[in-house]
């Protein structure tokens, strides 16, 4: 299991009665993931541990970043495996997700709910680098240069761990000369479409892979609907759900 020894281990002399196996919280999390119920709802019967205990274990690896690593030496392989294409990468954040809690705000498409947002970043492949989580009324082009820095370096090649792509793929939701001009110092060509002008010839064939991997991301119910009140929280659930997306190509390519 990769994400063994990144969990952070328990003090052998702690008190208490002996704490729940780290594997069975693990498929607990992933059974709630997986199936969007409400952590009290989680069956006793299945061994995993209460809900509170899952839920306990999910933030104590969440401040202990045991997921952002783990997602950092699956990219290394995939990239070491040249499954990463650093090419291009592609943006958006066309899915608000319902339900409250901090960083929230008016959805665009219903101005009475409250929601959250994500907004990815994937390789040419559809591999996920960053997802952001912000209101639902955030406009996308304020997350472009937050997205491109929050790509991790990824090790996995001769040199220098890699961080930067050739080129950045967006829609008209992210035109900006500011942030053209901000991803040009950082030696990526910004291909964005100009509102008010048509689309780049073929930008869509190149972009189509961000919507699968959204598609991928929506596949976990948890993340279609927003249950969690503290964004941390929710943030674990994502970078767990896109360091499966990322393990599955992996195994994929090793078959």
């Amino acid at each position: 299991m990769l994400i063994e020894p990144l969990l952070p281990p328990w003090p052998e002399k702690s008190p208490g009665p002996r704490p729940v196996a780290d594997r069975l919280c693990l498929q607990g999390i992933l059974y709630v993931l997986h199936n969007d119920i409400a952590w009290q709802l989680l069956p006793l019967e299945l061994g995993f541990g209460s809900g509170q205990t899952c839920w306990r274990r999910l933030e104590r690896w969440q401040q202990a970043g045991v997921f952002d690593q783990l997602h950092r030496i699956l990219l290394a392989e995939l990239n070491a495996a040249g499954e990463l294409d650093w090419s291009r990468a592609c943006v958006d954040g066309p899915h608000p997700c319902e339900k409250g809690g901090a960083d929230t705000g008016p959805s665009p498409v219903d101005r009475r709910k409250t929601g959250s947002k994500h907004h990815l970043i994937c390789d040419g492949k559809g591999t996920p680098f960053k997802v952001i989580t912000t209101a639902a009324n955030v406009n996308d082009v304020t997350q472009t240069l937050a997205l491109v820095d929050g790509i991790p370096p990824v090790a996995g090649r001769h040199g220098r761990p890699r961080r930067r792509p050739d080129s950045l793929l967006g829609d008209k939701g992210y035109d900006s000369n500011p942030n053209r001009r901000e991803l040009r110092k950082r030696r990526i060509l910004p291909v964005i479409s100009r509102k008010g002008a048509p689309n780049i010839k073929g930008l869509g064939k190149l972009r189509y892979v961000v919507e699968q991997t959204f598609a991928l991301l929506h596949q976990f119910k948890r993340l279609a609907t927003r249950w969690e009140r503290r964004t941390e929280l929710h943030d674990a659930f994502v970078s767990l759900a896109y360091a499966l997306i990322c393990w599955r190509r992996l195994k994929k390519h090793r078959s």
